[in-house]
């Protein structure tokens, strides 16, 4: 069974940074594309940065400039750097792992709270 176990949240004032990681079990994570999205309260769940396996990056418009995704296949973890962090960065953080077909392989992790407050 894949499992997505996220870390790395927690509060942080304005202007600061926070690492999330997500490591993977349960399957081979070097075939997954990867990517971190965020929630608030009554709001749609955002993709904030993308990874595929072959390592092409997307950023949301949020998350340029501020945000890095990486992720280390030997360690079956993906990160999210976040730096210059403001208020509206706060969120639940999660991550997700896919590949085709979608029906079969698609996993989300249970979240990591980011609150950024001064």
């Amino acid at each position: 069974q894949v499992q997505l176990v996220e870390s790395g949240g927690g509060l942080v004032k304005p202007g600061g940074s926070l690492r999330l990681s997500c490591t993977v079990s349960g399957s081979i994570f070097s075939s997954y594309d990867m990517g971190w999205y965020r929630q608030t309260p009554g709001t749609l769940r955002d993709e904030v940065a993308t990874i595929t396996r072959l390592g092409i990056i997307n950023y949301s418009r949020v998350a340029e400039g501020r945000f890095t995704i990486s992720r280390d296949n030997a360690l079956r973890t993906v990160y999210l750097e976040m730096n210059n962090l403001k208020s509206e960065d706060t969120a639940v953080y999660y991550c997700h792992a896919w590949r085709q077909p979608l029906s079969r392989y698609d996993y989300w992790g249970q979240g990591t709270q980011v609150t950024v407050s001064s």
